[in-house]
């Protein structure tokens, strides 16, 4: 093993070792933060925003990753959306917290009994899935409508699992399910270059990179009030692909190829 291999395994381990300590401290302040606002902040912003800032650690403490945001003025915290961006790393919630913004996410229950860290998404009122529970998927879609309609944000990654490839799979439906329902704008988000940072199944820290995160334009429900799910899905999906790395790679490639052929 090469120095600086030895060096970027020495680090991952050192960095999860500094996200299992420091969770035991932020998640007492998380608490207290809890106890202190419970009777006027029902939307439990500033608990969101506290954990915002305690995930942003795990950002700000990695030299090699520089976070770049296009977009952030265009979230109004005083409205909800329905959020939703491509997947493609791990990091992409990290990323997601660094837009200081409060939001739900969507996890899988396990996830929840994690300590620390899963208690705090408990505190935070985040949303338990049992993947292929159709009970479960009942009642996550039932909380997720009861949220938005207390004028606060879900965030979902309408892939359902990460890229390998960092291509865009077929958004389901789910998202703009409850977009149309409860007449809330969609606000995409795309998300650059985690699949290179933390590829999926690994927590081997990569190279250098950097990270970007671009908040595009809401979606007003008048804009899809009359489409169906499935058209509103596969427009969203065209939004979000046309600034991810990936696609706009496929796409020079495939102008330069029809150039060839001529």
């Amino acid at each position: 093993m090469s120095f600086k291999s030895f060096g970027i395994v020495f680090f991952s381990y050192a960095y999860i070792a500094f996200v299992g300590l420091s969770s035991v401290i932020m998640f007492p302040i998380a608490c207290f933060i809890r106890l202190l606002t419970q009777f006027f902040d029902k939307r439990l912003i500033l608990l969101n925003l506290f954990t915002s800032f305690w995930a942003c650690l795990y950002i700000w403490c990695v030299p090699i990753w520089s976070v770049k945001i296009t977009g952030r003025q265009k979230m109004d915290m005083k409205k909800s959306y329905v959020i939703v961006s491509n997947h493609q790393s791990q990091l992409d919630i990290l990323m997601a917290y660094r837009l200081f913004f409060p939001f739900r996410w969507i996890s899988k229950a396990e996830v929840f009994k994690l300590p620390f860290i899963g208690w705090n998404m408990v505190l935070n009122g985040h949303v338990k899935l049992k993947r292929g529970n159709k009970e479960s998927i009942r009642q996550m879609m039932d909380q997720c409508e009861q949220l938005l309609k207390q004028n606060i944000s879900i965030m979902l990654f309408p892939e359902g699992t990460r890229s390998k490839t960092g291509i865009v799979k077929p958004f389901k439906p789910g998202a703009f399910i409850l977009a149309k329902k409860t007449k809330k704008p969609i606000l995409p988000l795309v998300i650059n270059n985690t699949k290179d940072a933390l590829p999926k199944y690994s927590l081997k820290l990569q190279g250098k990179y950097r990270i970007k995160i671009r908040v595009m334009d809401e979606i007003p429900f008048s804009i899809f009030e009359h489409m169906e799910i499935d058209d509103i899905a596969k427009m969203v999906q065209k939004m979000i692909s046309s600034h991810v790395k990936e696609h706009i790679v496929l796409e020079q490639e495939k102008y330069i190829g029809g150039l060839t052929d001529c």
